[in-house]
C-alpha cells in the first residue's frame, strides 16, 4: 500500500516504457540487445560489496571511530546499519530488480503514467559523478602511498618528516593530478572490457587479494605489544565519553548514521542497478544482508590493524583524517619490516578503493548505454575526458 501511494505498482501495460516496447514489438522492429549480465553469484556478491567497500570503511570509518569514542561509535553504527542501511539497501536493490535497468528506467518503468520519479535517477547520476569528483583524488592517495612504501621513501625519516610527505604531496599538482588521472584510467580501463570479462574478472580478483591482506594485516596488528588496549578501546563501548554533554551523544549518534549509509554505498543509484542482475529466485533481504556483512567485516577488521597499532606505538587514536596518511606511517616505519607492512596495508586500501571506483564507474556507463544508446566504447572514452575534468578542482584544491 505504501509503495503504491509513493506512486508505484501500477501495471506494466501503464508504464511509458512499457508502452513504446510493446509498440515497437508490435511494427516488427528488433528489440533490444541482449544486457550483459554476471557469470555468477559470487561475481555479483563480490562486485557489490566492492562497491560498498572502500574509502568509506578504510578511511573513514576508523577516523570517525576514533573521534567520537571508538566503542561507542561501533555500537551505534552496528544499530543503524541494522535499523537502516540493510533495509534501505534492500529496498534499492528492490527497485532495480523489479525496473530491471539504472534507477531512471526503473523508476520510469516503475511508477504511474505521468508521474516524476524517474528524475530521481538523473540526480543519482549527479550524486555519482559528484562522488568520483573527490573519491578518485583520495584513491589517488592510496595508490602514491603504495608507491612510496614499495620503493623505501619512508625508510629513515622521523615522525615530523613523515608528516611532512603527506604536506609536500597536497601541495604538488602534478602528483595529485597524475595519480587521480591514473585512478580514472585504470577503472575505465577494467571497465572497457565489459561486465564480466572486465568488472567481474578484476573485481574478484582483487576483493579476494583484499581479504586475504586483511587478514594478514589483522593478526600482524593483534600481536603487536599492547594491541589488547587498542581492542578495548575500539570494540568497549564506554558509555562516559559521550553522555558527558548532549552534544557530544548526538554528534556520536549521527555520525555513526551518516557512516551506516556512505559504507553501503547507497542514495545514488549504484545499488540499483546491481538489483537489476539479481535473480527472482533470490532473497532481496538476504542478498542485502551479505553486502553488508561483508563490508562490515572490512570496516571492523581494518579497525583491529589500526587501533592496536596505535595503542603499541602511543599514538592518539583521534588523529583525524591524517589517521591514515600520517599517523600509520609513523607507525610502520618504528615495527619491524615496516616496509612490507606499509605496502602491504597501502595495497590493501588501493584495492579497496579502485573497487568502488570500478563499481560507480560501471554504473555512468551503464546509464550512458542504457539511457542514451551509447556503445561501451563510446561511454569509456566520453567519460575518460569528463571525469578528470570534473576531479581537477578537488585535486588542485589543496
Amino acid at each position: 500500500e505504501i509503495i503504491s501511494l509513493l506512486g508505484f505498482g501500477a501495471k506494466p501495460q501503464r508504464s511509458p516504457l512499457k508502452s513504446k516496447r510493446g509498440m515497437a514489438m508490435n511494427q516488427n522492429e528488433n528489440p533490444a540487445p541482449k544486457r550483459e549480465n554476471f557469470a555468477s553469484r559470487l561475481g555479483f556478491l563480490l562486485v557489490s560489496a566492492g562497491c560498498a567497500i572502500g574509502i568509506g570503511n578504510v578511511w573513514r570509518f576508523p577516523t570517525v571511530a576514533g573521534q567520537n569514542g571508538g566503542g561507542v561509535f561501533v555500537l551505534f553504527y552496528l544499530i543503524f546499519l541494522l535499523a537502516m542501511g540493510v533495509p534501505v539497501l534492500t529496498m534499492e536493490l528492490a527497485v532495480g530488480r523489479a525496473g530491471h535497468g539504472t534507477a531512471t528506467q526503473a523508476y520510469r518503468a516503475l511508477e504511474k503514467q505521468g508521474a516524476k520519479w524517474h528524475l530521481h535517477g538523473y540526480l543519482c547520476l549527479f550524486g555519482c559523478c559528484m562522488l568520483m569528483m573527490y573519491y578518485t583524488t583520495v584513491s589517488g592517495w592510496m595508490l602514491s602511498y603504495f608507491f612510496k612504501f614499495l620503493t623505501g621513501a619512508f625508510s629513515g625519516l622521523s615522525g615530523d618528516a613523515v608528516s611532512g610527505v603527506f604536506g609536500r604531496m597536497l601541495e604538488s599538482p602534478g602528483e595529485m593530478g597524475g595519480y587521480m588521472a591514473l585512478t580514472v584510467v585504470l577503472g575505465f580501463a577494467i571497465c572497457s572490457f565489459g561486465l564480466q570479462n572486465g568488472v567481474e574478472r578484476i573485481t574478484k580478483a582483487m576483493m579476494l587479494a583484499l581479504l586475504a591482506i586483511l587478514g594478514v594485516l589483522v593478526v600482524r596488528a593483534l600481536t603487536l605489544p599492547g594491541a589488547a588496549d587498542g581492542v578495548a578501546f575500539y570494540l568497549l563501548p564506554d558509555f562516559s565519553k559521550i553522555f558527558g554533554s548532549p552534544d557530544m551523544f548526538f554528534e556520536a549518534a549521527y555520525a555513526a548514521m551518516g557512516q551506516a549509509f556512505f559504507t553501503l554505498s547507497i542514495g545514488m543509484g549504484s545499488m540499483t542497478i546491481f538489483g537489476s542482475y539479481i535473480d527472482k529466485h533470490r532473497s532481496l533481504m538476504g542478498e542485502a544482508a551479505t553486502i553488508g556483512v561483508l563490508d562490515t567485516g572490512v570496516a571492523l577488521a581494518t579497525g583491529l590493524i589500526i587501533f592496536p597499532a596505535c595503542f603499541a606505538f602511543g599514538v592518539a587514536p583521534d588523529s583525524g583524517p591524517g589517521l591514515v596518511f600520517i599517523t600509520l606511517p609513523s607507525v610502520f616505519e618504528q615495527m619491524w619490516g615496516g616496509q612490507v607492512w606499509g605496502t602491504l596495508f597501502f595495497v590493501f586500501m588501493s584495492f579497496a578503493a579502485l573497487s568502488t571506483v570500478i563499481a560507480v564507474f560501471e554504473g555512468i556507463l551503464r546509464f550512458s548505454m542504457d539511457q542514451w544508446g551509447w556503445s561501451r566504447k563510446r561511454a569509456v572514452t566520453v567519460n575518460l575526458i569528463a571525469i578528470p575534468l570534473l576531479s581537477l578542482p578537488c585535486a588542485l584544491g589543496f
